[in-house]
């Protein structure tokens, strides 16, 4: 048995699938030891529609990663995705106090950065910086120990519905589980398939889910922007099961077995059987058919968040292309249609940095699983805390801050 302190477990709530993989915590990096995988019935577009059927299906997988990793699961870093997150950027400015920048002005001026007004149903959900300013010299990662007067953050705020985020932490919390954060899908996903280099030279990464499409633009090691589309693998099947009349479960099987992105690549000869509903005969088709119905949606997809780097001024942000992951990616041609969308070189990202269970898990549709697992090591040694939807004591919080404030005084 391992000992608690060394396991870090992901959970990732999909619309499609509930996944829960195990990592071991070493000196040597990050081993997985377990994984487990259970049809999701009761969430939409990244969004919980059924506590009861949700928590089942966290169970079911739960139990299946205890049983292949042989130890208990009791606290989770989970994922959140759906068409309420928001992310925005914002920058604060303090004076500097002392003769050299410590950790508390850092805090101070992320302090100042982050106090925007947010409506009272949105929660911040994360809180990223992307550069400091001292006396406007711009560019600094970490100012700690350097000297000047003024300091300046910029940071990238990304907020969630508190409702959203609210009956995510509740479905954990039902199966037994402690969370100990939520993180952004697609974050979780660049920590898991982007390498240095991407993330320095600058990167688009687009997670293809079940009920959305997740985008995070990565420029100097910082997160610059996300984006979350509430279109993705649901649509396809859903366009498939209205074009060939299909009942949506043989759909979906046929979206995995056949499916392709690019019509003019099938073989004219090529031929698919779809079962009829409800007792009607099958019927034999040509697999070109497949294609004409998936490359407009397809395209639409890639169309609407390549407008989305327009309107956020980031195309020249992403110089070393598309990265593509998620469940959805992995259907033929998608790279393809990205390249000619975007413009930019494109490639399947698969879940890399990591040892132990290597094959079970080089699969994009595990990008996200194994990114909360890699974010968890990352951050497990930082302050310990059990998520909260709100700091409902103002009087409490404003104490703090006090208390904060006198020690700096005294």
């Amino acid at each position: 048995m391992q000992r608690k302190e060394d396991i870090v477990v992901g959970l990732d709530i999909g619309t499609t699938k509930i996944c829960a993989v195990v990592g071991e915590v070493s000196a040597g990096g990050v081993n997985i030891i377990g994984i487990g995988t259970h049809p999701s019935v009761g969430l939409r577009k990244g969004m919980v529609v059924n506590i009861e059927a949700t928590v089942e299906s966290i169970k079911k997988a739960v139990e299946e990663a205890e049983m292949m990793a042989g130890c208990e699961i009791s606290s989770v870093y989970t994922g959140i995705a759906g068409g309420h997150i928001t992310g925005f950027n914002s920058r604060g400015i303090v004076a500097i106090k002392g003769p050299e920048i410590t950790a508390q002005d850092v805090e101070r001026v992320i302090d100042a950065a982050r106090a925007v007004a947010i409506p009272m149903d949105r929660e911040v959900i994360h809180v990223l910086p992307q550069e400091y300013m001292v006396d406007g010299q711009p560019g600094i990662q970490n100012p700690i120990g350097m000297s000047g007067v003024r300091l300046e953050a910029k940071i990238h705020i990304v907020t969630g519905a508190v409702a959203s985020a609210h009956n995510i932490v509740k479905c954990a919390n039902r199966s037994g589980l402690d969370v100990c954060d939520i993180v952004l899908e697609c974050l979780a996903s660049g920590e898991a398939v982007l390498t240095e280099e991407e993330k320095q030279l600058g990167t688009a990464l687009l997670d293809l889910g079940g009920g959305t499409t997740d985008l995070a633009v990565f420029a100097g090691k910082n997160i610059k922007h996300t984006f979350v589309l509430a279109l993705g693998g649901d649509n396809l099947t859903n366009d498939i099961a209205i074009g060939l009349r299909c009942p949506h479960p043989e759909a979906e099987k046929i979206k995995k077995k056949f499916g392709h992105a690019v019509a003019r690549n099938i073989q004219a000869d090529e031929m698919i059987e779809v079962p009829g509903v409800t007792g009607r005969e099958p019927r034999k088709l040509p697999r070109q058919i497949l294609g004409e119905i998936l490359e407009p949606r397809m395209e639409e997809i890639f169309a609407l968040v390549n407008r989305e780097i327009y309107r956020a001024a980031m195309e020249n942000h992403i110089p070393s292309g598309v990265v593509l992951t998620g469940g959805t990616s992995l259907l033929e041609g998608a790279t393809e249609i990205a390249e000619s969308v975007f413009s930019l070189p494109a490639r399947i990202g698969t879940p890399q940095g990591i040892k132990g269970l290597v094959d079970v898990v080089n699969n994009p549709m595990y990008a996200t699983g194994v990114g909360l697992v890699l974010y968890g090591a990352r951050n497990q040694q930082k302050e310990k805390k059990k998520f909260r939807i709100r700091d409902r004591n103002i009087f409490n919080r404003l104490m703090t801050r006090m208390r904060r404030w006198f020690k700096d005084v005294v």
